[in-house]
């Protein structure tokens, strides 16, 4: 009796408890709220809409069963989507990885504004990023400099990057032609 009585509060209290998971996710990312989230709010409305005439044992037995799979669904289907970026990197990272990322100019990039799409960037690629000094037109292949906070990025054009060996292969040339 009091089993029956508690059933339309359980799935009520589900429901919310499911909703204010998948919520906290959009505030702490990659802690998989929302997994544990969609199977709670599932389990919720399963025991919302299913008739009074079952008895309670059993709903809530289809609920935990409800949980429990929708949960597996989801988490599988999280890391096949690969929403952060990399098998197996569902973690937030320091702006200080941004280093050494390439991509694209999507807006022309001036020491005061431009904007570019990382090839790993994670779920938005898309950053605000300055030049040192020239004007980088878009499309141009770039790299990061400095990642400045991951807000606004410091890039470079490929082209312009020098490190170790391009060094070495320019005094190898300069020293064949003297």
């Amino acid at each position: 009796m009091v089993l029956e009585s508690l059933m339309g509060n359980i799935a009520v209290f589900m429901l919310v408890a499911g909703a204010g998971l998948i919520i906290a996710e959009a505030f702490a990312p990659g802690a998989h709220f929302f997994v544990a989230g969609t199977g709670i709010l599932a389990a919720g409305i399963v025991g919302v809409l299913l008739p009074a005439a079952i008895p309670a044992p059993l709903i809530l037995t289809i609920m935990a069963v409800v949980v429990l799979a929708t949960s597996v669904g989801t988490l599988y289907a999280y890391r096949e989507l690969d929403l952060y970026g990399g098998q197996g990197q569902g973690k937030t990272s320091d702006s200080d990885s941004l280093r050494g990322k390439s991509g694209r100019v999507t807006e022309r990039v001036t020491p005061t504004d431009g904007q570019v799409k990382l090839d790993e960037g994670g779920f938005n690629p898309y950053y605000e990023a300055r030049s040192f000094d020239d004007e980088l037109p878009e499309g141009t292949e770039v790299i990061v400099v400095d990642p400045g906070g991951g807000n606004v990025l410091t890039v470079e054009s490929v082209d312009n990057v020098k490190d170790e060996i391009d060094r070495e292969l320019e005094r190898e040339a300069e020293a064949e032609q003297a």
